[in-house]
């Protein structure tokens, strides 16, 4: 993608379909005028007397508790510099969003147009009553230091610089994994940090506070190594100015167990890093590149333990890691203050889930066969749903033992089950789709390049790394609409109907006409078929000059369907075709099938589209538990629709007794595991959480995906095809773009699927 293309890109995601990332949603009902009279006057009154008689209430009838400003004046936003108060909130906006997705925080963003520390602090402290917590985010040091200091004191609410402290929470728990690693002790270890800004200082502080001597540090600065014979040092730092008398990076390093970095690119030199001791730990953090190039840095050391700031290399020392869960489990008790008991704590959980088994979700979603605790595994991935459940709890507790909660949590397995549900609204599964394609990126052949919105999705898939697009259509309009949306990269554009493709159209007839020619199908027929877009694709993925199909934007169901089953037809085993349809709800993600195919199920049928939905919901690394639904509750009507659903069940019972799946059922009981419970308690859903649905007849299943998708907006991915030989996924008449996208991500991921089932098959025999 070129820098204009990205550009454009950025601006509009910020500006459409609504300016900004982030808007307020009302919680409460609203629809009725006494809705309206309790929201506001009368009603509202009451609340407000409460909290009144009692401050502490305010936490009980209104949004406080949940809420964190983000607050920054502009002087030191991302690599931008002082870009103001104005420039800044795209970036605020940002750290909001990420505080939702990933901890389920509200937050309002809040820019301060001052640079003078005594207005800045003034105004936060005149709008704390608002929040439950304050994130500090992009302000220049030194006035950082002060700003968050006195706002720790002075308010009663939890307040953190995440420039500060984020860096230093996350490093320092890959620190002391890496320090595991490589049998040393912290109190020994010879430690250089690059960079003397705020988070350098925070790092410095941290680490020591695990054990870390000062006298066995060295910080340097843009002028070089910082001595305690400097003349007009701040005070930050002075206090870790190292009395030996060496200038530059260059000394430092001789002999340095671990170098922090914290200042900017290309600084560090294969020769600096050979003059490390034994196994070093280098921690190259600044972004988007690091202190040495990550190749250049293993090419030179194979015993070194490398961490940078980037996604596309092992050990990403992210803040995302950090301040949502600190936050979620200061909000959750109430905290007056986010103390250093608590950022240990924090440390420590982090630490540790690195050393426990991944959850094989996690595994896929980073295209790994196990990721394991070592020298590229010593901090937990962004996308671990177990951070929410174990870092939480963990500053809790702190804040608790500690002294600064002023509301106790006392149940902790209740509590981690409602963490766990906030991940409900939160779906990270298409980010997790999406990076498991990128680890093994194949040729999807798009049959209807022609049109601008496939296009666009292409473009989508080459830029980030997705798959790699085979334009399939007309020549002429694929090269204008390029031009257009500036897609300039050297993709391959066939055209079936060309001269240029026609050995390769008589190749494919000919195959195809082996194959029918005792089905009526004649050598002059096929060639002429060869010239339809979607026999030329499915063929292109039959003799390998492809690995997957995308197709259906423009053209019904049905006729897309005939020509792959016609050609590429059904796997091995396989009796049946079928789909389903992964919606992202706010309950996280559920699949429904079969959503495309089968009009009116057998109970045989149901039986095989529950066992592929079930293997296909495995393939993203989450447990299947299966809802066989109708209009009835355990044989409650004996109507032959039922009945089917019913004999069904009882079919997978037998035959797949370790699958978590009961039935029949209606909708409302397999959703809501307290009416289930309490009605039919013997049902082996009891006490799990149903993300399957099964559905008695196309009709249902389609329209409930579509109800779900139209007024609830919830994502869809999907159709995704199964029981198909190759990978072969066929869209909705009218896909949206993010759609395309998402289904060459599955399309991708049933390539490395089958191409990793043909390879076990293969070593088996």
């Amino acid at each position: 993608m070129s820098k204009q293309t990205k550009r454009r890109e950025a601006l509009i995601y910020h500006a459409k379909p609504t300016p900004g990332k982030i808007q307020v949603v009302p919680t409460k009902k609203y629809a009725t005028q006494r809705d309206l009279s309790l929201a506001y006057s009368p009603g509202v009154a009451e609340p407000c007397l409460e909290i009144e008689k009692k401050k502490e209430n305010v936490y009980k009838y209104t949004a406080k508790g949940n809420l964190v400003a983000v607050i920054s004046n502009g002087t030191a936003v991302l690599g931008l510099g002082d870009i103001g108060p104005e420039a800044s909130k795209p970036v605020m906006e940002g750290k909001g969003l990420l505080f939702k997705i990933f901890a389920d925080i509200d937050v309002f963003d809040i820019e301060i147009d001052t640079k003078n520390v005594d207005e800045f602090i003034k105004t936060v402290k005149n709008i704390a009553p608002t929040f439950g917590g304050i994130n500090l985010e992009d302000i220049k040091a030194p006035e950082a230091f002060e700003i968050e200091r006195r706002l720790k004191e002075e308010l009663d609410i939890p307040v953190m610089h995440d420039d500060q402290h984020g860096t230093a929470i996350i490093s320092a728990a890959a620190l002391l994994n890496a320090l595991e690693l490589t049998n040393r002790k912290i109190e020994e270890a010879k430690i250089v940090i690059s960079g003397a800004g705020a988070a350098a200082i925070s790092c410095s502080r941290l680490y020591q506070s695990f054990g870390a001597k000062r006298e066995n540090m060295v910080m340097l600065d843009s002028k070089g190594v910082i001595r305690n014979d400097r003349e007009n040092l701040s005070s930050e730092k002075a206090e870790f100015s190292t009395h030996r008398k060496i200038d530059t990076l260059e000394e430092a390093m001789v002999d340095a167990d671990v170098f922090i970095g914290l200042s900017m690119a290309n600084i560090v030199s294969p020769d600096m890093l050979l003059s490390m001791a034994k196994d070093p730990i280098v921690f190259a953090m600044a972004n988007p590149n690091p202190e040495i190039d990550y190749q250049l840095a293993i090419d030179t050391r194979d015993d070194i333990i490398m961490a940078t700031g980037r996604s596309d290399h092992p050990n990403q020392v992210n803040n995302v890691l950090g301040f949502p869960f600190i936050f979620r489990g200061a909000l959750d008790v109430r905290a007056t203050k986010i103390n250093e008991e608590m950022k240990m704590a924090a440390v420590v959980a982090l630490a540790k889930l690195a050393k426990e088994s991944v959850p094989e979700q996690v595994n896929i979603a980073y295209g790994e066969t196990r990721l394991a605790f070592g020298r590229d595994y010593i901090i937990p991935k962004p996308f671990d749903p177990r951070l929410i459940a174990e870092v939480p709890p963990a500053v809790a507790k702190a804040a608790m033992e500690s002294g600064v909660a002023t509301s106790p949590i006392e149940n902790w397995d209740k509590y981690r089950d409602e963490l766990l549900e906030r991940l409900g609204s939160d779906n990270k599964m298409v980010r997790l789709i999406t990076n498991r394609a990128k680890m093994n990126p194949k040729r999807v052949v798009y049959a209807e390049a022609d049109h601008l919105d496939v296009l666009k999705a292409a473009q989508i898939a080459h830029d980030e790394g997705i798959a790699i697009p085979i334009l399939l259509g007309r020549r002429e309009t694929i090269k204008k609409l390029m031009a257009e949306i500036e897609f300039d990269a050297d993709i391959q554009i066939i055209d079936p109907k060309s001269d240029e493709e026609e050995a390769r159209k008589n190749k494919y007839a000919k195959v195809y006409w082996e194959q029918r020619k005792r089905k009526g199908v004649t050598l002059y027929a096929a060639e002429r078929i060869m010239r339809e877009r979607n026999y030329f694709a499915a063929m292109m993925v039959n003799e390998g000059d492809a690995d997957a199909i995308i197709s259906g934007y423009s053209r019904s169901y049905p006729s897309v369907v005939k020509p792959m089953l016609e050609l590429i037809g059904l796997a091995k085993n396989a009796k049946r075709v079928a789909t389903t349809n992964l919606m992202m709800t706010q309950r996280g993600p559920m699949f429904l099938s079969d959503t495309s195919i089968n009009i009116d199920p057998t109970s045989e049928d149901l039986v095989k589209i529950t066992q592929m939905t079930a293997k296909t919901i495995k393939m993203f690394g989450l447990e299947p538990v299966v809802a066989l639904t109708t209009f009835s509750n355990f044989g409650s009507s004996s109507s032959p629709r039922t009945t089917k659903v019913k004999e069904a069940v009882a079919v997978l019972h037998e035959t797949n007794p370790d699958l978590l799946v009961d039935g029949d059922l209606q909708i409302d009981f397999a959703l809501n595991s307290d009416m289930l419970k309490s009605t039919f308690p013997f049902s082996k859903l009891v006490g799990k959480k149903v993300n399957t649905l099964i559905f008695p007849n196309l009709e249902s299943a389609n329209i409930t995906y579509k109800l779900l998708k139209e007024l609830n907006k919830a994502e869809s991915i999907g159709p995704i095809m199964m029981g198909m030989r190759k990978p072969v996924h066929i869209l909705q008449l009218g896909a949206s773009v993010d759609e395309i996208v998402n289904m060459t991500a599955i399309a991708v991921i049933d390539a490395q699927q089958k191409e990793k089932w043909e390879k076990e098959k293969g070593s088996a025999q």
